[in-house]
């Protein structure tokens, strides 16, 4: 698929990850409707020539409709890049007792449930085929202390990547889920340059964190290599947690 006959929505698009894909994508000439909760994200889809609608992906009300308005604007929907999701830090047992369930179930609920209620909708409306993107992560093989709610939601994205591809090939869909490893994300910014340093160094080649674009990129060319399918990419710099 030729980029620029894209027609992408992106969730999370407002920050970080997603907002990188969402400039890259429209700057090499797709049509882009962000999808973010945070209603910051419209200003940004407005810089970049993009749509923007707030939703919350784990709502299916909310996603139908955030669809429908996507693909009347477009003019169709082939694409789907999805980046919204929360990360927690708690241990399973930990000094003030067992992890919390409810911070449990709502990471569960909004990296592994939301993408994959907006991936369902999304291939219902792609008439023509199309590609759909998620975004998993390296805690998904190499989980750390604290990363239990985190690293299972997104091992449940690399495991829903295959299945999912199976059942969309009679409609021409494909998918595929990314794996990054440690990211200049402004999240990842607030706790400082020390701690940034200290995490590149566990970065095998090149020893630095990962540019968002290069995320961007790599989905970009994931939506252009059509024989891609089915199948998690890692994109790491070799990094292995340890």
């Amino acid at each position: 698929m030729d980029i620029r006959d894209t027609r992408a929505v992106i969730t999370g698009g407002a920050s970080g990850l997603g907002a990188a894909t969402a400039r890259a994508f429209a700057e090499a000439g797709a049509e882009v409707t962000i999808l973010d909760r945070d209603a910051h994200g419209s200003a940004f889809a407005d810089g970049i020539g993009a749509e923007f609608a707030q939703v919350d992906v784990t709502d299916e009300e909310e996603v139908v409709d955030a669809l429908d308005y996507a693909a009347d604007r477009m003019g169709g929907l082939n694409a789907v890049v999805s980046c919204a999701g929360i990360a927690t830090a708690e241990k399973t047992l930990g000094r003030e007792g067992p992890h919390r369930l409810e911070s449990f179930q709502r990471t569960i609920d909004i990296n592994l449930v939301g993408s994959f209620n907006i991936s369902r909708l999304a291939a219902a409306r792609m008439t023509e085929g199309g590609v759909i993107v998620l975004t998993a992560s390296v805690a998904a093989f190499d989980g750390q202390k604290g990363q239990a709610a985190y690293a299972a939601s997104k091992a449940g994205l690399t495991g829903l990547t295959l299945p999912m591809a199976r059942d969309l090939a009679r409609s021409g869909v494909r998918v595929m889920a990314i794996a990054p490893g440690i990211f200049r994300t402004p999240m990842l910014e607030g706790l400082g340059q020390e701690v940034m340093d200290g995490l590149a160094r566990d970065v095998v080649f090149p020893q630095r964190l990962g540019n968002p674009a290069e995320f961007a990129a790599l989905a970009r060319f994931i939506v252009e290599c059509d024989y891609l399918n089915g199948t998690t990419i890692r994109l790491d710099g070799a990094l292995r947690m340890a």
